[in-house]
Order: C-alpha cells, then structure tokens, then sequence
C-alpha cells in the first residue's frame, strides 16, 4: 500500500491496484452469473436517514459547503452525510424505484463507504464494499437464506486467497432461548448485542455485562454463553444439543425457538447438499444490527481468525416500508478492503507483472514511430495489450524498459529487429530469449500472459 499522509484512506501502487481490480471482477462475475443486477446509489444520504438504525452521528462524514448560506449548514433537517454502508442506501433505492423494480429484485453493489471511526489493520475511514441482497414485496421465500450465502462463498472459493468459511445462526432462535430462560423482551435486543461480542472480550466479560448492564442472574447469563457455545455441522447435531441443555435447565423450547431451529436447519441441510463444508451453525453469531430479524451470518479467513469476520449479513423482514408495503430481503456483505488489506500486506498473492501491458512494440528511430505504432494498434485492435517504446534508444535499452516493467514481449517491426535484418517482423519472449517471425494480425499471445495473473503466493 502506498503511504498516505491521511491515515485510513488507503492507495495501493498499481501492481496492487491490479489485484484489487482481479477481486473485484472476480465478485462482479459470480453474481452476474447467478442473475444479480448491479446498481450504485448516490454516496451522499440524509443524515436523518443514516441515523435511523441507531448509528451514532460521529460515525458518519458530514457535508458541509464552504459557500453555504448562512444557518443552511447548521439546520438539522438539511445535514446531509456520506453513507458508511451499502444496505441503508438499498432500503432508500428500493422505496424510491419500488415502482420500476420487478421482484424478487437481486442486486449486487460493490461501491466505497466512509465512516469516521479510528484507522486500524482492515479498519479505514473509506473503503470499498461488495453486497448481494434478494428483496421480496411482502414476502420473501426461505430458501433464499441458503442461497445467498452459497453464493457468497462462491465468489470468495473463486479468489486467489484461503480458505473461507461461514458461520451461520438465526436470531429466532436466539430470542426464542432467551425468552424460553425469562429474559425479559425489551432486553432481548441488548442481550443480542452483548453476546454478539464474545469473541472480542471473551465469555467472563459477556457474563459480566449481561448480569450488570443488562440485568440477567447467573444462571442467566451462563446458559446464554452455553447456548452461544453450541455449533453443529447439521440440522440434526444443531437440534440434538439445543434440547440437551433446555433438558439441562429442565425447559421447553417455545414456538419462536422451534420456527429458528428450523430455519436454520434448513439452511444447513441445503449448504451440505450443494457446498459441503461452506457452513457451519454457529449459535454465538448474533450480529449486533437490530433490523436482523432471521438468518444471519458471519465468516472467518481459515488461518487468518484474528482478522475477524470480512463477510456478514443476514436476513430482514422489514429491510424498508412504505406504511402499504413491506420489502423483506436477506444479504450478506464483504469488506472488500479489509480483506485486501490483510492478502497483500501479507503477502498471500502475487500478480505475474506489475502491468497490463504484454507487448513493447520498440521503435528504431523517430521517423519510423508511425509504423510502431500501426502494429500496437494491430494488437490492440485484437485484444492484446501493447505499448509503445517511448524513446528510440538502443534496442538493448528497450529491452531493459521492458524487463524493468515485467512486460514479457518486445517486438521488432520489419527492418528494425536486433539483427538489424529485414523482412519480416518478429517479437521476442524477453524470458527466454526465443525471437520468431510474427504477423501482428495474426500472432497469438500465450493465454497465461494474455492477461495479468494475480495467483497466491507460493509458500
């Protein structure tokens, strides 16, 4: 990454840029290919509408003109906001367009975000994400909860990083226990909150905060980290050890707890049909957001756990409304540049040069540049990425300027190769040394440097 002056503002240096570019064109094709539409939204939001969920105000970039009329900035009614996710823009577009959209309306959108919090390792101040969401007009079918994070696991399998899996929970059934052990409904979202923290502060301090803040008993507040402790390969381990511990505590799961166990079995059942080893039920995962009203996710980069989770999400039956319509939907989303950051800084990948260029077409002299630059525009005009040496140095030193850049080909117009002979033209693999005839309307690029290969790094 190149050092910037600004902390959490990242810029990579182009061979960088070149993976960031191979990530995103990688994560635009897989959910092109399973039928999502891609949109981008304003940057700029109503801070009233950013602030709807909670979100705190110093989360959140404001705008201000420096021209502005006097008061204009100040009126709360008018702030306006940059938006620090993806899926509060959604909620507005799909209002806005619900008109114009058909339904289920798929969508993916792969756009930067800001928020204004403290600059970390995969934490900055602006930074790209990628989100697919399915949204439904008053209803939205099940079966979408499993495949969207199928997908998702898909784009990520198709990247050239480890290994990824995803945890996936319902809150239905987290409510469900929590009610089913007397934990009064007005603390369920706070309870949902705390213990979607255990990984960070761990199960003393969980307990802790749950007894005090939030007004549980012991005996509480050690069957929720019971509870969260449970993960299962199945919908039929899943439900096994759930009634296990209501045994334990000498209770009956109630209706909400039965609907979440399953749904998410459900989901299990269909990730272990079609992507084996994809997901796992993690009952810990609760996902800190309070419009999550269902399935809901979080992910790990296997031998990378201490990164946290770069993919979460989940379902919303109410992601927006009008008053006469509801749009349920279910979504997960990447922090693009937290994963990147990670790859990069170290070192899992690797592009096969540093530029997109494949050809250098040299140039003997000034006076015959025109005719270097017919053939670049040959190549072009089939697809391969050619440039043009930018001065009439010594053959030796175009070669060097090539070499310097990892650009593979350099190639002689008739009359110009080294050996200073006519004829033909002829281009050189500098790797190897080989020189062969070639026609720029005809000659084929090796496939493998046709284009730029980012590639993991071998160990």
């Amino acid at each position: 990454m190149a050092k910037t002056s600004l902390s959490g503002f990242p810029e990579w240096l182009p061979s960088q840029r070149l993976i960031e570019q191979h990530f995103l064109n990688v994560l635009q094709n897989t959910f092109e290919l399973h039928g999502f539409s891609s949109i981008e939204t304003r940057a700029v939001e109503p801070l009233s509408e950013l602030t709807r969920k909670g979100e705190t105000s110093k989360e959140v970039y404001l705008l201000s003109r420096l021209q502005a009329a006097p008061g204009e900035n100040e009126d709360p009614r008018k702030q306006l906001g940059l938006h620090f996710d993806l899926t509060v823009p959604f909620a507005r577009y799909v209002l806005e367009y619900a008109g114009q959209l058909t339904f289920p309306f798929k969508r993916y959108q792969i756009q930067k975000v800001w928020r204004g919090e403290r600059p970390q390792e995969g934490r900055f101040r602006e930074f790209i994400q990628a989100d697919i969401d399915v949204v439904g007009d008053g209803k939205l079918p099940l079966h979408y909860d499993a495949e969207l994070p199928l997908i998702m696991h898909e784009a990520l399998s198709a990247l050239p990083i480890p290994q990824v899996l995803l945890h996936v929970s319902n809150r239905k059934v987290a409510q469900g226990f929590y009610t089913t052990i007397g934990v009064a409904e007005e603390s369920l979202i706070e309870v949902l909150r705390v213990v979607d923290k255990l990984d960070k502060i761990g199960p003393e301090a969980v307990a802790q905060e749950l007894e005090e803040n939030v007004g549980l008993s012991a005996t509480q507040a050690q069957l929720a980290l019971q509870m969260a402790g449970i993960t299962a390969s199945n919908g039929e381990e899943l439900e096994e050890k759930l009634r296990a511990l209501l045994e334990q505590a000498g209770l009956e799961a109630n209706e909400l707890l039965e609907q979440g166990i399953g749904e998410l079995a459900g989901v299990l059942e269909v990730a272990a049909r079609r992507r084996p080893g994809a997901l796992i039920a993690d009952l810990k995962i609760a996902r800190g957001l309070d419009y999550y009203t269902g399935t809901v996710y979080e992910s790990e980069l296997i031998g990378h756990e201490d990164l946290g989770s770069i993919c979460s999400g989940g379902r919303y039956d109410s992601l927006a409304s009008n008053g006469k319509r509801s749009f349920p939907g279910v979504g997960l989303s990447i922090g693009v540049s937290r994963l990147l950051a990670r790859v990069i800084g170290a070192g899992l990948v690797q592009v096969s040069r540093p530029v997109p260029t494949a050809v250098l077409v040299a140039v003997t002299d000034e006076a015959s540049r025109p005719v270097s630059e017919a053939v670049a525009d040959k190549l072009r005009a089939r697809g391969i990425c050619a440039d043009v040496a930018p001065t009439a140095a010594k053959f030796g030193k175009q070669i060097k300027f090539a070499d310097k850049r990892g650009i593979p080909f350099v190639w002689f117009p008739a009359g110009v190769d080294e050996a200073g002979a006519n004829g033909a033209d002829s281009v050189k693999d500098i790797r190897s040394g080989e020189q062969v005839e070639a026609d720029a309307a005809t000659w084929q690029c090796p496939e493998q440097d046709l284009r730029v290969q980012v590639v993991p790094t071998q160990a």
